[in-house]
């Protein structure tokens, strides 16, 4: 396989890339068991891309039960060095409203119970730097690359991982936003720091799919809002993806 220019996972809501081109599909065996779906190789506008859907398909993976470790490791194996992770997201932040697409540059992880390492278990154990847990050089072409498909990207912002599936309580939301965050999802983590220990230069475009809870009037949220926001965010994907590959 040549060298592969771009790894991207897809949360929920994108599922494939519709435009890829010389299509392959790689199912991969991993140390660490099978990845959440086969992943997808092809060639888009001139450069090699993988793909991988983070729940599968079909939407059959909970947040706990993705493989993440598996995830990474196909996706090393297959020769990716860079990744962009797409991840649904709840806005908590006044500058992260439904629709928005945001980078975020901090992370605070409140996960328990998922395989969070590569370390142990007869493999060396090593401490990474997570003091950035996204990529600077790869978060600064993805800023770029919206600039150029003239789209309004939101530039940082902390990521709270949660362990889901439900969603968070009012009481629970108060605390993230205390602690400091300013979206909330289910599947940042362990992916950024798995990535991290794999040498892997890894960013985050976070689709904010509605309010967190309390954060937007005491409107319920409902599946058909978070459905038809993600409907509207992920529509400009494509053209931040073409520009993104353009960079490189």
């Amino acid at each position: 396989m040549s060298a592969v220019d771009l790894a991207i996972i897809g949360g929920t809501g994108v599922y494939r890339l519709a435009r890829l081109q010389d299509v392959q599909r790689h199912l991969v065996e991993t140390p660490y068991g099978p990845p959440s779906d086969a992943v997808v190789s092809g060639v888009l506008h001139g450069r090699r891309v993988l793909f991988l859907a983070r729940h599968g398909e079909n939407h059959v993976l909970a947040p706990h039960e993705i493989n993440y470790r598996g995830n990474l490791w196909a996706l090393h194996s297959l020769g990716a060095r860079r990744v962009l992770a797409v991840n649904s997201v709840g806005g908590i932040g006044e500058r992260m409203p439904p629709q928005a697409l945001v980078v975020p540059d901090q992370l605070i992880d409140y996960t328990w119970g998922r395989a969070h390492t590569f370390a142990g278990g007869g493999n060396p154990v090593e401490h990474v730097d997570l003091s950035w847990p996204y990529d600077a050089g790869l978060r600064a072409a993805l800023l770029d690359a919206g600039r150029t498909a003239g789209l309004d990207l939101v530039d940082g912002g902390t990521y709270g991982a949660t362990q889901g599936p439900r969603l968070e309580t009012r009481a629970e939301i108060r605390r993230l936003a205390a602690d400091g965050c300013d979206l909330v999802g289910m599947t940042g983590m362990p992916e950024a720091a798995l990535a991290r220990e794999l040498g892997m230069a890894y960013a985050c475009v976070a689709v904010v799919a509605n309010w967190a809870a309390g954060c937007g009037g005491d409107a319920e949220i409902t599946m058909a809002d978070v459905l038809g926001n993600m409907e509207q965010a992920t529509a400009r994907l494509p053209a931040l993806i073409d520009a993104l590959l353009a960079s490189f």
